[in-house]
């Protein structure tokens, strides 16, 4: 090879810098880390192009979107065109700057804060004796006009834009609310002040001034800044699961090259092939196998499993997984970049944050009506307390019109089922669940009927022979050898076992077999040595002319244990019976255990033979099975059961389990499957481990639970609170609600919504 070479042998023909004189930067070569250059060049020793010496960062695209209505995406920062809330970027990474939205609002609150307190403090000091008389004249209500002005056209000018953008774009939010109530009390003030004599006299105070309202628009603002820095704090905190899966994995790789230095490169340059040393404490940098070396590894964070996994040569590796203990091991990377199991993690989950549930539609119809009718009941509100009301009769009317309108705002309403979404499914991400998106979740809470393929998913999916019983005077390993010839170029799961076998017994294998041939559900034929083989079912020897009556007993009494029978027939004569075992995980009883206690029906469905099927289904408790099914028939099978009127999910790891998958109500998909299985299902269960059904519907259930929570809070506080504003309770109690009060009330029920889904990250699974 072209670098296969002593690296060092060139390094003092080059002037160039080495050890602590070389600059961080310039190039150097991939495979003979000696040879620096400050531009771009090819390394004299191997020929291959220099690559930067300081890792680099790879350039992503951020797209923007909106946290409560995901069809919005944007290239740009910016505002919603419907509700107004400002875009966030659409998927995390390790280097997502602080959110610019909550930069900015936390600045505007501390000098509206800063410009608000004088302005109370000056309008409450006419309510103090000490304080009326030096207050007195019009000086006082100049410096309240001059000090509320920069609160509402800089503190308070992003909700301003918002509410205009709203009207104009026939969308009404609480920014348009808000726009409107400050923006009314604010106008007031300044003709009050600049023009009191327009006002007729029952309006005016004892004094004969026109009252302000300057404190309430500042105070309103100042606690709306306030409520919107503590909300999207809050919201930031519904990211943290998705930030910490980010952050397993490491920056940067050390490659190893073939003159055995080691270089360490950024994680974008990693390469399919590449050996790499993962140190003790270290981060897997990317998928791939072990190739050197004998480590325990946490998985714990990728998969939900808190059990570490102890790796050996040719055992696979999840990028992201910690490598424990004091040896360290060298693996071979086998999936980078984008194709990563943690990447993948990553998309999924914030694809799924970004959803929408279904039952978000009720919160939609109801907020698309609820602005313009609050507007409506401002409107009567004021026109009731000037026509009616004690005087000052029209100062009463705004402070009620301007009170409904800030605690009628309906962000509670609007962030009640997306804030608990994206909470579940970040939570659901560290248990090693995986849900595509809302729907998903919405519908595995109700599921009560769960449909579980046998191979791969009750058991290890790692079948193996046990026996073989022979007939008609045929050698045992000269059946395995051409068996193993003829499944060697089959793709279903038992061919494995006899590939794998035949190699154990040290047998040597023929060429590729003849006249290859598959039926879907009995078996399969060939040529090997001359000889036609067919493996298969009963059936299948009866189609290659072979009768199985000889062996039927034994095989009945292996498929008495759990265990597959599989014929071997040579040129139309029955040559033997094969025992192919497929161990039940370990886990498999106790989530059976926990899924018949929550009440689900639990149905296996295979294409074993029924009498196989009826025995692994006795041990582990099973309420219905589905045996001898063929591939294409499985989502039928799923189908029948819907319309008995069950909720279905299927569970599977097979391809031809992907249509079964589709059809289910949710089909959940074992992460240690075929990939168009998991691109099939609506839930993935990273570690394939069956108790991750019951932590999904766990977590489904508690999700809805708490999504119903927030609607019923946020339904709750607006249909009381705008009443009360509005005044009702004034005639009997002589109770009505200050603008401030309101202000706070509204920015509570919002921070209160996002709390209470920000309890899912504690939910058990």
């Amino acid at each position: 090879m072209a670098h296969a070479h002593d690296c060092s042998q060139h390094a003092a023909d080059r002037p160039a810098p080495t050890g602590s004189e070389r600059p961080k930067d310039g190039y150097i070569c991939p495979m003979c880390p000696d040879v620096w250059s400050p531009v771009p060049a090819d390394c004299p020793s191997c020929g291959m192009a220099l690559e930067p010496a300081r890792p680099q960062k790879a350039e992503t695209k951020v797209e923007y979107t909106c946290p409560m209505h995901p069809e919005i995406v944007r290239d740009a920062p910016g505002d919603c065109p419907i509700c107004g809330m400002a875009l966030e970027p659409r998927t995390v990474t390790a280097e997502t700057p602080p959110n610019p939205e909550l930069v900015d609002m936390t600045r505007r609150f501390w000098g509206g804060l800063a410009l608000t307190i004088p302005v109370f403090l000056l309008a409450m000091g006419e309510f103090i004796p000490p304080l009326e008389q030096a207050l007195a004249g019009d000086w006082a209500r100049w410096v309240q006009l001059v000090l509320t002005t920069p609160i509402m056209f800089w503190a308070g000018w992003p909700f301003f834009v918002r509410g205009w953008k709203s009207i104009r774009t026939v969308n009404p939010n609480m920014f348009t609310l808000i726009a409107i109530g400050t923006g009314a009390a604010y106008l007031f003030s300044v003709v009050a002040v600049i023009a009191p004599q327009i006002f007729p006299a029952g309006f005016l105070t004892a004094g004969g001034a026109a009252p302000l309202y300057f404190e309430t628009a500042g105070v309103i603002i100042t606690l709306m800044l306030l409520g919107q820095v503590l909300e999207l704090r809050a919201r930031e905190r519904t990211g943290d699961a998705l930030k910490a899966l980010i952050d397993l994995a490491p920056k940067t790789a050390i490659r190893l090259t073939d003159c055995g230095h080691e270089r360490e490169v950024g994680l974008d340059q990693v390469q399919v092939g590449d050996r790499l040393r993962v140190r003790p404490g270290d981060s897997a940098p990317v998928d791939g196998v072990v190739l050197e070396g004998t480590a325990v590894l946490d998985e714990s964070m990728v998969t939900g499993e808190s059990k570490p996994v102890t790796k050996r040569p040719d055992d696979p590796v999840i990028g992201g997984t910690i490598v424990q203990g004091s040896t360290g091991i060298v693996m071979r990377a086998e999936k980078v970049g984008d194709d990563t199991m943690l990447s993948r993690i990553v998309a999924l989950v914030a694809d799924a944050q970004r959803s929408r549930a279904p039952i978000q539609s009720l919160a939609d119809r109801v907020a698309g009506i609820f602005v313009p009718t609050v507007v409506v009941i401002a409107i009567a509100s004021f026109a009731v307390w000037a026509l009616v009301g004690p005087p000052p009769a029209l100062a009463y009317g705004l402070a009620a019109a301007v009170t409904v309108l800030i605690i009628a705002c309906p962000c509670a309403l609007g962030l009640a089922t997306p804030m608990s979404v994206m909470t579940g499914v970040g939570r659901g991400a560290q248990a090693g669940v995986l849900i595509r998106n809302a729907e998903a979740i919405e519908r595995i809470a109700k599921i009560d009927t769960l449909v579980l393929d046998k191979t791969g998913t009750l058991t290890e999916g790692k079948p193996a022979v046990e026996a073989i019983e022979t007939a008609g005077g045929a050698s045992s390993d000269e059946l395995l050898r051409r068996a193993a010839a003829l499944e060697r170029a089959s793709g279903h799961p038992l061919a494995r076992a006899f590939v794998e076998a035949a190699e154990a017994r040290g047998l040597s294998l023929p060429a590729t077999p003849d006249d290859y041939e598959q039926h879907d559900g009995k078996g399969i034929v060939g040529a090997v040595d001359g000889a036609r083989l067919a493996i298969g079912n009963a059936a299948m020897m009866r189609v290659a002319g072979a009768d199985p009556a000889p062996l039927e007993q034994t095989a009945d009494g292996w498929r008495d244990e759990g265990a597959t029978a599989v014929f071997v027939a040579l040129d139309g004569r029955l040559a033997g019976v094969v025992k192919i075992a497929d161990p039940i995980k370990e886990t498999t009883a106790e989530a059976i255990e926990g899924l018949h206690r929550a009440g689900v029906r639990l149905v296996m469905l295979t294409g074993d033979n029924a009498k196989t099927a009826q025995a692994v289904a006795r041990r582990l408790g099973l309420d219905e099975v589905e045996a001898e099914v063929m591939p294409e028939d499985k989502h039928a099978v799923v189908e029948r059961l819907q319309k008995e009127g069950r909720r279905v999910a299927m569970a599977g790891d097979g391809v031809n389990d992907a249509p079964a998958l589709a059809r289910a109500d949710v089909g959940i998909a074992m992460g240690a499957g075929a990939d168009v299985a998991i691109e099939s299902a609506h839930v993935t269960l990273v570690k394939g481990d069956l108790r991750g059904v019951l932590r999904a519907r766990t977590l489904g259930r508690a999700v809805m639970r708490n999504i119903r929570q927030n609607l019923f809070f946020a339904f709750i506080y607006n249909g009381l609170g705008v009443p009360v504003a509005a005044g009702v309770l004034y005639p009997v109690f002589g109770l009505l609600l200050s603008p401030m009060i309101a202000a706070a009330a509204m920015s509570l029920s919002s921070v209160s919504v996002i709390g209470n889904a920000l309890r899912l990250r504690r939910q058990k699974l």
